[in-house]
Parts: structure tokens; C-alpha cells; sequence
């Protein structure tokens, strides 16, 4: 298993035989590339080019892996403010997928004989600001008040973030707040057999106190 950006130099090294298994990213269907979409978007091609036996997945959004940087932010940022700036008021959707769920779809990828790119995501979108409340009920907060902001507004006040105390947020990411990410999983479910697990259970594991 490799990230997509390393596809090409995977397919020249490993035996003919081999079965390849890319871990991508569904920012390859951005409106904006970047660097990363970039990447995945050329490993995708090259995969798919080679004829190899094998899979690249594209997971949507990741949370509940150790460090991860999604969540944890957003939790982080509710405790300080008392309401939740967002973009379009978070009326785009997203659809988070769990870690534990990635693993499933590449142990599943890399031991069954499905074939190509498949998108990974959770079991239904919601939108971003649906998705912020949950998270605050998750971790014991009063879900936060939205504040309707246009995304230029918030991309032109992204520096104050740098402020001690406060997760950092980039304008790249901002704007990719208003791009609805919402995808149909049943190459997931059919393909690989994965059925994600809902956000719900997947925070309250994350938040669940540890036992002593």
C-alpha cells in the first residue's frame, strides 16, 4: 500500500503479479488543485494507465485516526468561541469517513479482486455546519451559534489563527469549505464490502472517556 503521489515509481519497482493497493484522495475532484489533488491526480492516471491488478482508494475526510487534524481542530475551536464563523453558514456537505473504515476498505482492497478507483466515504452527507454540531455534542459542548460569513471574509481574516491558543486555518481551506463533497459509496459497499460506520458511533469512540 502507497499514497497515489508515489503510484509511478510503486509500478516500476514492484513484480508484474503484484497486487497494488494507492491510498488517494477525494481532493482530487476539487474545483481548486493544489499540490496534493495534483499529485493524486496523476497517480490516478498512471495507475490506471498501467493495467496493473489493483485499487486506489479515495477517501473523503478522516477522523478518528491518533493526531488527526479534522476533529480535534474543530473541538478545539469550539471551546474558544463562543459561536462558529463558517462560510455560506456551512451549507456544504461533507461526509467524514472513520479510520477504522479506511483500514477496512484497504485490507479489503488489497485481499479481494476488486479493481480501479473507488471513492470511501461515510454512510450519508451532511452539511458542514450539521457536522460542526455533532462533533460539540460529541465532546460535551453546547453546539455553537452559526455565523453566516461570506468565504472571501474569512480567507482575508485566516492569519489571526496564527494567534496563540487558536488552530490554524489556511485559505485553501476555507474556500474548499463551500465545495460540496458528498458521494456515492456503493462501489464501497459492493466492491470491497464495507458498510461506514455512522459519524455518531465514530465520535463517540473518539470522545468516550478513558478508562482508568
Amino acid at each position: 500500500t502507497a499514497h497515489a503521489r508515489h503510484a509511478g515509481a510503486v509500478i516500476d519497482a514492484s513484480p508484474p503479479g503484484a497486487r497494488l493497493v494507492f491510498l488517494g484522495s477525494t481532493r482530487r475532484f476539487s474545483r481548486w488543485p493544489d499540490a496534493h489533488g495534483n499529485g493524486v491526480r496523476a497517480g490516478e492516471a498512471a495507475f490506471l494507465a498501467s493495467g496493473r491488478r489493483g485499487v486506489m482508494l479515495h477517501p473523503t475526510m478522516i477522523y478518528g485516526a491518533e493526531g488527526e487534524n479534522n476533529v480535534q481542530r474543530l473541538a478545539a475551536l469550539m471551546r474558544r468561541l463562543p459561536i462558529l464563523p463558517l462560510p455560506n453558514g456551512g451549507a456544504s456537505l461533507v461526509q467524514p469517513i472513520h479510520q477504522s473504515d479506511v483500514s477496512a476498505c484497504v485490507l479489503a482492497a488489497l485481499r479481494g479482486t476488486a479493481q480501479g478507483a473507488i471513492t470511501i466515504a461515510g454512510p450519508e452527507a451532511m452539511t458542514y455546519a450539521a457536522f460542526c454540531a455533532a462533533i460539540a455534542q460529541a465532546c460535551g459542548l453546547r453546539p455553537r451559534p452559526v455565523l453566516p460569513l461570506p468565504a472571501w471574509a474569512l480567507m482575508a481574516a485566516s492569519p489571526l489563527t496564527r494567534l496563540p491558543g487558536l488552530p490554524r486555518i489556511g485559505p485553501d481551506e476555507i474556500r474548499r469549505l463551500t465545495e460540496d463533497k458528498a458521494f456515492d459509496i456503493t462501489a464501497m459497499r459492493e466492491a470491497l464490502g464495507v458498510n461506514p460506520m455512522p459519524l455518531a458511533e465514530g465520535l463517540r469512540q473518539m470522545f468516550r472517556p478513558s478508562s482508568p
